[in-house]
């Protein structure tokens, strides 16, 4: 078998990433002297690697993040020096998924509350976790979709599955008068299940007001903390000081 023959076998079997890379690693191999189970480990490993990276890029593109490039490496935590980088980091770990548990991010708008809540998302499908993540309203407007084209049950099963999901931006625009009880069946089904991260710029006390149903918050507040991580964030506003910074005719524009 020559080295095109060889190539198309592999492809054939759906080893991509050992094909790709054979050619360069048969010329490493004679340069380097590697030994055959060498040559074949390091073949190997780049399959794995392929597929981890295609696996990676199938699950961020399933959590369909508003800025899935968000990290916590592109995170200034020197802006708000008092919010809690130990519980950040630990819910990078993805742990709180393992264990069920939820979290809360809360805090003024502009104090890096999505920023956190996806790069928190992005590291739990680097530790092989399925994500998904939707802002409130969309949450909202997808399940009044499904319950109009029959599939609600279907829907709200899906997402009661789902390892970690996020709620981003609850507070930020007025929901209908059902999304209390929707997101009261939403956490029940995942609540001691699944791991939710929910962020808000609205203290849970209003959250009765911003909903119009206090008893469904009464009861969804009920779950979400019980197991809860309670992250505050700011109280500086990233938004404030990039419009503070800008020169005068910057900031007119």
């Amino acid at each position: 078998m020559n080295l095109i023959e060889l190539d198309h076998a592999l492809k054939k079997l759906r080893l991509s990433g050992m094909a790709d890379v054979l050619e360069t690693r048969l010329r490493q191999a004679q340069t380097d002297k590697l030994t055959p189970i060498d040559l074949v480990s390091t073949l190997v490993s780049d399959e794995l690697t392929r597929r981890q990276d295609r696996l990676f890029g199938r699950r961020i593109k399933q959590a369909r993040f508003r800025d899935p490039e968000r990290s916590l490496e592109s995170f200034d935590f020197e802006f708000n020096k008092k919010m809690n980088r130990a519980l950040i980091y630990e819910l990078a770990t993805a742990r709180f998924i393992g264990q069920r548990e939820d979290a809360l991010l809360l805090g003024p708008p502009g104090t890096g509350k999505s920023h956190l809540a996806q790069a928190i998302g992005r590291a739990a499908i680097q530790q092989g976790h399925r994500v998904v993540y939707r802002e409130a309203h969309v949450l909202i407007e997808e399940l009044a979709d499904a319950a109009l084209d029959g599939t609600r049950k279907q829907y709200l099963a899906d997402l009661a599955a789902v390892p970690l999901l996020i709620v981003d931006d609850l507070g930020m625009r007025k929901l209908p008068h059902t999304a209390a009880e929707d997101l009261l069946e939403l956490i029940m089904r995942r609540y001691e299940r699944a791991s939710t991260i929910l962020t808000s710029n609205r203290p849970v006390d209003d959250w009765g007001k911003l909903l119009g149903d206090t008893a469904a918050v009464t009861a969804l507040l009920d779950r979400l903390l019980h197991h809860a991580h309670v992250l505050k964030c700011g109280p500086r506003s990233w938004r404030t000081k990039v419009h503070t910074d800008l020169r005068p005719e910057e900031a007119a524009g």
